[in-house]
């Protein structure tokens, strides 16, 4: 066979392989100019608005109603007026429908929520895309699948609905944090007053156009906007039966306070200040993966967030430098181009607290390392940090941060471990990273937190109960525990 001459052509390698953009285009959303209140099926104007921010770059995307307590009345009365005209008392194979309808919109139009998410929140646009949209989802099918088998989810105990629920939700997971209390209220059969965050309420506003596809009957879902004036009014309203918070731990004892001796029922998930343990036989590269993915994961604005991480001391030098060659790696920037990591801090005020908190570890004596790292000119943005040499008494070690700022401490003892990841007013999570079984077990049952993860962190499923001890709220939200607090039993 004859030999083929090949053509010959010379192709350019590159030396260096430049980072190139790949930004998610703004144009599948639409985004008014004015929003009002979605109350009883319909738009109400606002008397008076405020602008909410893109937190990248600081643009105003749009003007948001600020709900006085006579809109968070019209909001009440037209759930509490659902409530009796029918949804109480409708089947729940009927009421399933209607979440599997809102579930399955939401999966249709996950790029659409995802680019307004990451627009309007500032966290990257894959963690939108690959976390926030795939749960919030998962979560309106999974109670749909609990809607007709609330008897068999408590036997002998003939489940009720509790009636209407106010719920006020945070700005870190604005979307996600709307399907954990919605989805399980409505399978219920309660009707809802929702009041988001007042920095991020452009997908909850979003929102009530999916309602409106899946033709949720008028009043069922009612959404008011607003800053903490809000919040109070529809704390203090008194034909609000349930009230549901997720924040911070300080506007939860306020609300706590508020309905003491109401016979409100009320579930608050509040701070946190978790422990992430690493023991001297775990593997190390996967566990500097789940420590990069425990704090800086949207920021560090996570109430579970993994913010002090201990370290058994025969392996604190190697896993400290393989835990800052990781950091180096981590690309800051535009919340919308697919290749960022860490994206913009929320607001303005937030980014103060960090800064204020990150300075007093300096202060204190802690040591600080942060990568090279060129930030945006406009816009909110801190470089992701470690502190080393940090003693238990450091604020960096007992306040939560909510950003992007890692505590390393060391510990001897498995015994040492535990007293010192109990040393916390807050209990809402924590890791374990050990290849022992046994020793994973033993760690769990005398942690005090809510949700111990092993080998692994900030790892979610709807039919798995989430919340906290202490000052880190009480109530579960998730799983058949996420039903109870949307129930009133008839012995």
């Amino acid at each position: 066979m004859a030999e083929l001459d090949k053509p010959q052509r010379e192709v350019d390698v590159p030396g260096d392989w430049m980072y190139a953009s790949a930004p998610e285009s703004r144009d599948i959303v639409h985004i008014r100019d004015r929003y009002g209140y979605y109350v009883g099926g319909e738009w109400l104007e606002p008397a008076d608005t405020y602008e909410t921010i893109a937190p990248r770059d600081e643009e105003p995307l749009a003007s948001v109603g600020q709900a006085t307590t006579e809109d968070v009345g019209r909001a009440v009365a037209a759930a509490r007026a659902a409530y009796a005209d029918g949804w109480s008392s409708l089947p729940g194979s009927e009421r399933a429908k209607y979440l599997f309808r809102i579930a399955r919109i939401l999966q249709e139009r996950s790029r659409e929520f995802a680019v307004l998410e990451s627009l309007n929140g500032g966290k990257p646009i894959k963690e939108s895309r690959d976390v926030d949209l795939p749960l919030a989802a998962a979560h309106f099918f999974y109670y749909a699948g609990w809607a007709d088998k609330l008897e068999y989810a408590f036997p002998n105990r003939r489940p009720r609905p509790v009636g209407v629920a106010g719920q006020i939700i945070p700005w870190n997971f604005p979307l996600l944090m709307l399907a954990w209390k919605v989805a399980p209220a409505l399978a219920c059969g309660n009707t809802v007053v929702l009041k988001p965050a007042e920095t991020t309420p452009l997908t909850a506003l979003l929102f009530c156009d999916v309602l409106r596809q899946a033709e949720l009957p008028a009043g069922v879902v009612n959404i008011v906007t607003g800053d903490g004036r809000t919040g109070a009014a529809l704390v203090e309203s008194e034909d609000v039966d349930k009230i549901a918070f997720t924040g911070s731990t300080e506007v939860g004892k306020e609300i706590q306070r508020r309905l003491a001796g109401t016979g409100k029922r009320l579930t608050l998930e509040l701070g946190g200040k978790a422990a992430n343990i690493v023991f001297d036989d775990a593997a190390l590269d996967q566990a500097v993966e789940g420590i990069v993915n425990g704090i800086y994961f949207n920021q560090g604005h996570v109430c579970c967030a993994g913010s002090r991480l201990f370290v058994q001391e025969s392996i604190y030098e190697p896993l400290v430098a393989k835990l800052e060659r990781r950091l180096a790696t981590l690309r800051v920037g535009d919340p919308l181009d697919k290749n960022s990591d860490v994206g913009a801090i929320n607001s303005a005020a937030q980014l103060l607290k960090i800064r204020e908190l990150v300075a007093s570890g300096v202060e204190e004596g802690a040591e600080i390392y942060q990568p090279p790292c060129v930030l945006p000119e406009k816009g909110y943005w801190f470089v992701p940090t470690v502190f080393t040499n940090v003693a238990q008494s450091y604020r960096i070690a007992q306040e939560e941060i909510f950003g992007p700022v890692l505590s390393v401490l060391t510990f001897r003892t498995p015994d040492e471990a535990v007293e010192k990841a109990n040393n916390t007013p807050y209990g809402l999570s924590a890791g374990v990273w050990t290849e022992k079984g046994s020793r994973i077990l033993w760690m769990a049952q005398r942690l005090r937190a809510g949700v111990v993860w092993a080998n692994t962190y900030n790892r979610f499923d709807p039919s798995s109960p989430f919340g906290g001890y202490k000052e880190s709220g009480f109530g579960r939200e998730g799983g058949r525990h996420g039903l109870e607090p949307y129930l009133r039993f008839d012995e």
